[in-house]
């Protein structure tokens, strides 16, 4: 289905942050490692966290759950054989998986998005676990693809993190499984070092033991531990609310969005540093972001390598700012759903904004005065460039149609009924 936004002029309301969705796959997989049952608050609800309940409960764990919880009965360290699993359209989940696989004689992973995850690369962890004694069949690093495990031995790994930290991600929760110690070494240039973060945080709190370097460029990761069940609770998520919080600042607002800690770890935490420093009136209090827009927005530049999932935003909200704005240091958004770089900045364009790209920079020479809109705009079957989008539509003198909107669900299935709610003029059409 597409979505028609119209011209909004003021958005007011408060809203709930929804569930973080990197921390929800992560806690549903480290308790389907666990032996015995673990306990999930508030875990998200997405296409790519149900992507993660699918496969696990296919390879062996149990789970229920209701409004408020999941409760996941683990496989331990032994998943069960499958024939096959379908990640969807979840990049980090079958990444994640794919360690994990190696514990099954083997898997076949399917391709059910060929236009999307489909055309993104997996040669560097492919490689990683061919040093573990894995063999993969695949098809130019690429979906579909067979992994025959079995019993891999710890030992010396070294894998590129120049495409993408998931790689190593993945390294990290199957290693610990391993009979023998591991070291990882990680070559290049490791891209989104604060995902990182989070999947060690996880880890720890699962009871697994990583020594990792201050840059972690190593790991020492003991051999034979178990995971233990435990009771999480997820936080609420920045990537998602970063949309919402650059279309209050780009219009005349007062909107707030409940359950963002500022003490997270998640990256794009860094959403409000940058509002702020666009001169957007914001507060942060008791987990509680309250925006005051009134639509005028400074330009900046930004490293965006530690906040990748909400760069689209803020260029979104650029694309209105005073002067010129660069987003430095993102490549690796080349490497998502869709070449978050090239294809963006094309819809961007069809839309009236005034932007550059490079092969490692997005430059936005912003507009104050608004863009014109008024055509059909292709998001590319990627979530984050359908709400990034959106928020160019609330200021756009004519009527943006974004083609494709349902794919918003993979990760933030109510976004727009979110912005409806705050006042947004935005209307599913077939």
């Amino acid at each position: 289905m597409d979505v028609i936004v119209r011209p909004t002029a003021a958005l007011s309301g408060s809203i709930g942050a929804l569930s973080s969705k990197n921390y929800t796959t992560r806690y549903l997989l480290v308790a389907a490692l666990a032996e015995g049952t673990s306990t999930i608050y508030y875990p998200a609800r997405s296409e790519d966290s149900d992507a993660m309940r699918r496969c696990i409960q296919d390879l062996g764990a149990v789970l229920e759950e209701d409004e408020e919880k999941a409760v996941i009965t683990g496989f331990g360290k032994h998943p069960k054989n499958v024939k096959e699993l379908n990640v969807g359209n979840a990049g980090a989940v079958l990444r994640f998986l794919m360690g994990i696989a190696a514990l099954t004689e083997e898997v076949h992973f399917v391709n059910t998005y060929p236009d999307s995850l489909g055309k993104r690369p997996h040669d560097d962890l492919i490689d990683a676990l061919g040093q573990l004694g894995v063999e993969v069949e695949h098809h130019g690093g690429r979906l579909p693809m067979t992994i025959r495990g079995g019993k891999p031995q710890g030992g010396l790994i070294t894998v590129s993190g120049e495409v993408s930290s998931q790689y190593l991600s993945s390294l990290l929760f199957l290693t610990p499984l391993l009979e023998g110690d591991s070291e990882i070494t990680v070559t290049g240039d490791l891209k989104s070092k604060v995902v990182i973060g989070q999947t060690l945080e996880v880890l720890e709190q699962a009871g697994i033991v990583i020594q990792a370097s201050e840059d972690y460029s190593k790991f020492r990761v003991p051999g034979g531990q178990a995971y233990q069940a435990k009771t999480y609770t997820v936080q609420g998520d920045y990537p998602g609310s970063a949309a919402v919080l650059a279309a209050a600042a780009v219009t005349q607002s007062d909107v707030t969005i409940r359950n963002l800690s500022p003490d997270s770890k998640q990256g794009e935490r860094a959403i409000i540093d940058v509002l702020k420093a666009m001169q957007v009136p914001l507060t942060h209090e008791n987990n509680d972001v309250r925006v005051q827009g009134n639509g005028r927005l400074q330009g900046l530049e930004f490293d965006g390598d530690t906040a990748t999932d909400a760069v689209l935003a803020m260029v979104a909200a650029a694309v209105f700012a005073e002067g010129t704005s660069r987003f430095y240091n993102v490549e690796n958004l080349r490497y998502k759903e869709c070449d978050r770089i090239t294809d963006y900045l094309a819809e961007l364009t069809k839309a009236g904004a005034r932007v550059e790209e490079r092969q490692s920079e997005i430059i936005v020479h912003g507009r104050p005065e608004g863009v014109e809109g008024g055509v059909e705009i292709n998001a590319h079957y990627d979530h984050r460039v359908i709400m990034a989008l959106t928020v160019v539509g609330l200021r756009a003198s004519q009527p943006l149609r974004i083609k494709d909107a349902h794919h918003v669900a993979k990760s933030y299935p109510q976004y727009f009924d979110h912005l409806k709610a705050l006042g947004a003029n935005v209307e599913w059409v077939e």
